[in-house]
């Protein structure tokens, strides 16, 4: 007997896949990629990916499945709507567990199993909605959810014996008691942050979304660039992103377009931008002045910013530094 895991990098999702691993039950754990994690952590190696957890406290088999693309189609306009911020929770489930499906088949898995817990958040994990999410992914008595399964109606592999009711739990709402308990049960050392990394659930990264779906300019490269930097929108169809260290500045650099153009410091220490869109002259100073602001100036008044297209040739432009003020009214 086999079973699909989903596991999203949070601490329900294992200890669920836990629950029916100690029912001797082969459990293959499935990470869906959406590529709106927590990059900006793991940029600046501050974040484990989830295969650490999985294999240190689980000893299960990971796979990650890369479902970007087809998000962006859900992320455009969510059939049943967005949470307090562009995070199409109920939708992106749906998705998740469409492929879970067809994946089950391809591994001989008898049904699904995820971490969702009854209560614990507003919009996808009440009653109305894991039933709605069960319906609509194709899963009807195929999805067990083994922290609330007590709570929730029988689940085929309840009812044909694959899986003991008994052995399940009726964990609901916010609190993390009963997750606390678990992993004293379970003698789990090292586990995840309960709480959620998705950027959609950030309201400035949301912000900086809604622009590119304005735009019809959301595509997977374009998205990156929301990612880090200091995002700044100098003219209706112009973006200029700003490093805020030597591992953003290479991130920007790694990732520009040939169309892009890139501003960097000659003779002083500071960042490297990236500007994406139509630079005129002007937009183009205004750049350099931007790139200005955040270079050590050593008390000169100027610097030289070097400007050029990524592979083009290198000019460059003696200018002040933007003020705070002005660059405030360009912030997304």
């Amino acid at each position: 007997m086999k079973a699909i895991a989903l596991i999203s990098g949070g601490l329900d999702s294992m200890l669920a896949a836990r629950v029916i691993k100690d029912l001797g039950i082969e459990v293959i754990g499935l990470h869906f990629d959406i590529c709106f994690g927590r990059h900006r952590k793991r940029l600046l190696g501050l974040v484990e990916e989830p295969i650490h957890w999985v294999e240190d406290s689980l000893s299960i088999e990971l796979r990650t499945v890369d479902i970007a693309e087809a998000f962006l189609d859900v992320l455009k306009k969510p059939k049943h709507g967005y949470g307090a911020n562009m995070n199409p929770c109920i939708d992106c489930k749906i998705l998740m567990l469409k492929k879970s499906r067809e994946i089950m088949q391809d591994l001989g898995a008898s049904f699904v199993i995820t971490g969702e817990v009854l209560g614990q958040r507003p919009m996808s994990q009440h009653r109305d909605a894991l039933m709605r999410i069960e319906r609509e992914s194709g899963l009807e008595g195929l999805l067990l959810r083994p922290l609330s399964a007590k709570l929730l109606p029988l689940t085929t592999p309840e009812v044909l014996g694959w899986v003991d009711r008994a052995q399940l739990l009726k964990i609901s709402g916010r609190s993390r008691k009963d997750q606390k308990e678990l992993i004293g049960r379970y003698n789990i050392k090292d586990y995840p942050n309960a709480a959620g990394g998705c950027l959609l659930t950030d309201p400035g990264f949301s912000k900086r979304l809604q622009d590119l779906i304005a735009r019809n300019a959301l595509t997977l490269e374009n998205i990156e660039l929301l990612k880090v930097g200091r995002y700044l929108k100098i003219s209706e169809d112009s973006r200029l992103i700003v490093g805020r260290d030597e591992k953003e500045n290479g991130f920007l650099a790694g990732i520009a377009k040939d169309s892009d153009f890139l501003f960097m410091p000659a003779g002083v220490m500071g960042p490297l931008a990236l500007g994406r869109g139509n630079f005129n002259e002007a937009l183009i100073k205004l750049a350099c002045r931007i790139t200005c602001r955040y270079c050590d100036l050593n008390n000169s008044i100027s610097a030289d910013i070097i400007y050029k297209k990524k592979n083009g040739k290198e000019e460059s432009l003696n200018v002040t530094p933007a003020g705070e003020d002005e660059i405030d009214r360009f912030r997304l």
